[in-house]
């Protein structure tokens, strides 16, 4: 069971990193970032919120081992950390902002017990 949940975590992040990777101004619509007169901000969702996580989930299923796909908990981990912190100190967060912080908690969570033997 945790071969396939690993699996579906590597592809989870694959597919969310495909979505910033190839489609960044749907994506920069759904986080309501916005371009200002460069291609750096598409620059960046394709990078940061795109084929990065292609990578990472990637790497983990080329890799096959239980600290590959565990550093999938750590990036999502990473991410909810960010999320959290926006959460406390940016003020006025919006029910997305907590939706993200929930999906990247359990993603990060579920990868890092089942591959550290926390589970």
């Amino acid at each position: 069971m945790a071969d396939i949940l690993n699996i579906l975590l590597a592809l989870t992040s694959i597919g969310f990193g495909l979505v910033g990777w190839l489609m960044p101004r749907y994506t920069m619509d759904v986080l309501d970032l916005e371009a200002r007169g460069t291609t750096m901000g598409t620059s960046e969702i394709r990078a940061a919120s795109g084929a990065l996580f292609v990578g990472l989930g990637a790497g983990a299923l080329i890799l096959n081992t239980p600290l590959a796909f565990a550093m999938i908990g750590f990036a999502w981990g990473g991410a909810a950390l960010g999320r959290l912190t926006s959460i406390l100190a940016d003020g006025a967060p919006t029910r997305q902002t907590y939706v993200f912080f929930a999906v990247e908690a359990a993603v990060a969570a579920l990868a890092l017990g089942l591959n550290l033997g926390m589970a």
